[in-house]
C-alpha cells in the first residue's frame, strides 16, 4: 500500500509541474494562439471520456497493474511530445496521449487500493491518497512556477521531462507491487467472469446510479466551478486581482492539507450519507460568501477575504469526501467489477468537469446573481440526494466501522448432556 501511495504522489507531482500552465505553453512560448490552445485543453478532457468507458473491462479482466503500467507509459510519451510539440497537429497529438494515459492512472490506483484494503480500512486509505495527491500537485507547481520561463522554451521542456520521469517512475514503483490475495477479493481477480452485462449490471445497481447522479452534482458545483465560473465571477463581480485568486487558490490547498486527517477521525464514526449531506451545506454557506463577496458593498479587503474563504470551505468540504466517496464506490461495487465502478465514477467526474466551465465561465462573468443562486440550489441538491442515496446502502456501506463494533448478543450456556443429572432411580 505504501508503494501505490508512494507512485500516485509522484504522478501528482509531475502533473503539477505543467498542468497550471498549459494553456500558456501552447498559446504564447509556441505561438500557436490561443485558439489552438483552447484546442489543445478540449482534447486533453476529450480523451479521457473516449478511453474511460473501456479501462474499467481492462482493469477487471486484466487487473489493475498492467492496465497502469500502459496508461503511465502513453503518459509519458504524451508529456514527452508536448515539450517538444512545435506545431498544431503535434501539440494535439501529444495531449490526446496525455489526456488517455493520465485519465486511466486514477481508477487503476483506486482498484489497487481496494485489493490491498478492507472495508474499514479502505477509508482512511483513500484519504492518504487524496492527502498526498494534493499535496504533490502543489509542491509540483509551486517548483514548476520557480522554473518556467515563457522566454525560453527550453524551461518547458524541462518541465515535462519532468512530468513523463515521474509517470514513469509510477510504472517502475507499480511493477515492484505485488498484489495481495485478500480473501475479501478472491472472485475480484482477472476472470471471464467480466464478459457481457456489465454496463447493464452497473446500470441496473439504482444505488450506484444514485452515486453517480450524486457525484456529477458535486463535482460541476465544485471543481467545475474553481479555474471558471468561480474565478471569472471574483474578478467581474468582486474585483478580486489575480493574487487574490491565487491566495484563495492557497488556502483551498492549505485547508486540505491541514484539516485532512483531523477530519477524518470525525469521517470514520459518521454515516457517510450525513457527511456527503453536511458537505452539501458547508458549500451553500461558501457560496452565499461568494455571494457576498461580489454583490455586497464592503471594502476590497472585505470582499477578497470573503472569497478566500469561500474556496477554504470548499476545502473543508473536498477533505470531508476524499474519505466518503471514493470508498463507497468501492464498497457498491461487484467484486468482479471493482475497475469497471471505480472507471465509471471517473468518468462522471469528467463530464462534470467539461461541463462545469462551460456552464459556469460565462453566467459567473455575466449573470452574477443567478450564478450564485444557482450553485446555492446546487449545493442544497447536494444534501437532498445524499440524504435519498443513505436509504438505498445497507448499514455496513453506509459507515464501516460498524464491522469493528463488538456484537450485543450475550452468549447462553446451552445444558448437554453431560450437565443433566442422572436420576437416582
Amino acid at each position: 500500500m505504501r508503494r501505490i501511495q508512494a507512485g500516485s504522489a509522484l504522478s501528482a507531482f509531475g502533473l503539477g509541474f505543467t498542468v497550471p500552465y498549459l494553456y500558456v505553453y501552447v498559446a504564447q512560448v509556441r505561438d500557436l494562439g490561443a485558439a489552438t490552445a483552447g484546442i489543445v485543453l478540449a482534447v486533453f478532457a476529450m480523451a479521457a471520456l473516449v478511453v474511460l468507458p473501456f479501462s474499467g473491462r481492462a482493469i477487471d479482466r486484466r487487473g489493475p497493474v498492467p492496465v497502469l503500467l500502459v496508461a503511465s507509459v502513453v503518459a509519458a510519451v504524451g508529456a514527452v511530445g508536448m515539450g517538444f510539440a512545435s506545431s498544431v497537429p503535434t501539440a494535439v497529438g501529444a495531449a490526446a496521449l496525455l489526456g488517455a494515459g493520465t485519465a486511466v492512472l486514477q481508477p487503476a490506483l483506486a482498484t489497487m487500493i481496494v485489493w490491498c484494503s478492507t472495508p474499514v480500512g479502505r477509508t482512511r486509505a483513500f484519504a492518504t491518497q487524496f492527502f498526498l495527491q494534493n499535496l504533490g500537485l502543489g509542491v509540483g507547481g509551486l517548483i514548476g512556477g520557480q522554473l518556467v520561463d515563457t522566454s525560453r522554451p527550453g524551461s518547458f521542456i524541462l518541465l515535462f521531462s519532468i512530468e513523463a520521469a515521474m509517470f514513469l517512475v509510477l510504472a517502475g514503483i507499480v511493477g515492484t507491487v505485488r498484489m495481495p490475495g485478500s480473501p475479501a477479493l478472491q472472485d475480484a481477480r482477472p476472470s471471464g467472469a467480466g464478459k457481457g452485462g456489465g454496463v447493464r449490471a452497473l446500470l441496473g445497481h439504482k444505488a450506484m446510479v444514485q452515486l453517480c447522479v450524486l457525484g456529477f452534482v458535486l463535482f460541476f458545483a465544485c471543481y467545475g466551478q474553481f479555474e471558471s465560473g468561480l474565478a471569472a465571477y471574483g474578478t467581474e463581480a468582486a474585483g478580486i486581482q489575480p493574487s487574490g485568486l491565487g491566495l484563495a487558490l492557497a488556502a483551498n490547498t492549505a485547508v486540505i492539507v491541514l484539516a485532512q486527517f483531523l477530519v477524518l477521525k470525525f469521517v470514520e464514526r459518521r454515516r457517510r450519507s450525513r457527511v456527503i449531506a453536511a458537505v452539501g451545506l458547508i458549500w451553500t454557506l461558501a457560496w452565499i460568501i461568494a455571494g457576498y463577496a461580489g454583490l455586497g458593498h464592503g471594502s476590497q479587503t472585505m470582499a477578497t477575504a470573503a472569497f478566500v474563504s469561500t474556496y477554504a470551505l470548499f476545502g473543508l468540504g473536498e477533505a470531508m469526501l476524499s474519505p466518503t466517496v471514493a470508498p463507497l464506490v468501492a464498497d457498491l461495487a461487484p467484486e468482479s467489477m471493482v475497475g469497471s465502478y471505480n472507471s465509471a465514477f471517473a468518468l462522471v467526474k469528467q463530464l462534470a468537469l467539461a461541463v462545469g466551465p462551460a456552464v459556469g465561465g460565462p453566467m459567473g462573468a455575466a449573470l452574477h446573481g443567478p450564478y450564485i443562486v444557482t450553485f446555492v440550489l446546487f449545493s442544497l441538491g447536494i444534501t437532498f440526494l445524499a440524504v435519498r442515496l443513505g436509504r438505498q446502502l445497507t448499514p455496513e456501506q453506509n459507515q464501516p466501522s460498524l464491522a469493528l463494533r463488538p456484537s450485543k448478543v450475550v452468549v447462553r450456556h446451552e445444558p448437554t448432556a453431560k450437565d443433566v443429572p442422572v436420576s437416582a432411580s
